[in-house]
């Protein structure tokens, strides 16, 4: 008996197009990722807890995060670094930023270092360079992933650090200015100090004490990890002991050239005192508890010098002691203001500019930073020195005009060259700090 075929082979082709449509419908489904990405979600309440996969991490480092029972809306973020042969949890555990946060409500992040020396990469060119690569690269990741679980405060964010922590401390305020309001940095070296070329992580001169540049120099390795930034710089607390036998006693000096220079403020300091007894407190700037920079000397004491009750006057420079009001954050506008004026022809221009110093304290040392419009080029300038000659142009003080009281000004001006538009500079900041325009 034969069987016919057409009833097989219809079943054959009903078949078929089932499978079509299935998989059609399958490929109509919208996968997980087609969507928004969702906030991460927050971590559980007063307690460290390790947090993976965080973003970009080049260097391996663990991440842990503090969020205390209270934390409050929009928050502020301590990024607490740890010492040499540390860890998160040893610097969760061996100081009393936890205990502060539950007072208070912010938020800590401990990055901790995997490598075999358990020392942050200060001294590798690329951890010395903004999104170089290295530590402050993981380190700045975690700052993202608390924010967006977190919506945290973008301008009250700090950091502080004992030892390698301190020199990460000063490095991540060099690299990221615009990240960090304030930095505290418990026995550290100033940025760049601890740079080799050479893979290792050592440097003998500057533990020693033995590196010394002027304050215009170690400014300029600040501003050379980000170059064009013109934004303010973060404020910055300094802690050494004069017996210090690892990270000698003169980086102390050192650093405070550095950022002094930096915040353009001179080094000499604005108030003198004794806090607790062989403590010599400087500040720099201002008089206030949130100077620009702050330096505290502790007499006779070695390089372990951190204490249970310093970091009560760590959060009293950052601000962060008053809870979840506002924190010191960049200076607001109005600590100068300009007025400018200008006349073009068909290919060039002149451009007069005065500056008023509105803020309480004198200013020692200034840079003036704009941005020309495209095509202009500064080609002769007076009672500054300009440098780019075109695009974000930062001018720097003369020799005779360096010093400027609360209430004065300066004038100072530029002849430039254009291609067409020839509008003068509409934003100016005056070290950092934005300037109101009139």
């Amino acid at each position: 008996m034969i069987t016919p075929a057409f009833p097989s082979r219809a079943l054959r082709s009903v078949l078929a197009v089932l499978v079509l449509l299935l998989t059609g419908a399958l490929l109509a489904v919208p996968t997980a990722s087609a969507g928004p990405r969702s906030a991460p979600a927050a971590v559980p309440p007063a307690t460290l807890t390790e947090v993976t996969g965080f973003g970009a991490n080049p260097s391996n480092l663990q991440m842990y995060v503090y969020a205390p029972a209270n934390v409050t809306a929009h928050p502020a973020v301590l990024v607490a670094v740890h010492w040499c042969g540390g860890s998160g949890p040893a610097m969760h555990s061996g100081t009393e930023y936890a205990q502060l946060a539950d007072r208070h409500g912010f938020l800590i992040v401990y990055p901790s270092v995997t490598r075999s020396s358990r020392c942050f990469d200060v001294s590798s060119p690329q951890a010395l360079r903004r999104d170089g690569g290295s530590d402050p690269v993981g380190i700045k990741s975690m700052i993202d992933w608390v924010s967006a679980a977190y919506s945290t405060d973008p301008a009250r964010v700090f950091a502080t650090g004992i030892s390698s922590g301190a020199m990460m401390t000063n490095v991540l305020l060099g690299d990221y200015p615009d990240v960090f309001a304030a930095g505290a940095a418990f026995a550290g070296v100033p940025f760049g100090c601890f740079a080799t070329t050479d893979g290792s992580e050592w440097n003998s001169a500057c533990s020693g004490g033995t590196v010394n540049r002027t304050p215009q120099q170690w400014g300029d390795l600040v501003r050379g990890a980000y170059p064009g930034y013109t934004g303010p710089r973060p404020r910055m607390q300094l802690w050494h002991g004069t017996e210090d036998d690892v990270l000698r006693h003169p980086n102390f000096g050192e650093e405070i050239e550095q950022w002094t220079e930096v915040r353009g403020i001179g080094q000499t300091p604005a108030a003198t005192d004794s806090p607790q007894t062989g403590w010599t407190r400087t500040r720099y700037g201002s008089t206030g508890d949130r100077a620009p920079v702050e330096a505290i000397s502790l007499q006779g004491v070695g390089h372990n010098l951190y204490a249970w009750g310093m970091a009560d006057k760590v959060l009293t420079f950052f601000g962060l002691d008053a809870g979840g009001g506002p924190g010191p954050g960049p200076e607001p506008a109005g600590a100068c203001k300009v007025t400018v004026s200008s006349s073009a022809w068909n290919t060039g221009l002149t451009a007069s500019v005065t500056f008023t110093n509105t803020g309480t304290a004198a200013v020692n040392g200034w840079r003036l930073g704009f941005t020309l419009a495209t095509g202009q080029t500064v080609t002769n300038g007076w009672g500054a020195t300009y440098t780019p000659a075109s695009g974000t142009v930062t001018a720097t003080n003369a020799s005779y005009n360096g010093t400027v009281a609360p209430n004065a000004s300066v004038t100072l001006g530029y002849q430039a060259s254009h291609s067409g538009d020839s509008r003068a500079p509409s934003s100016f900041t005056l070290n950092g700090a934005q300037c109101k325009v009139s």
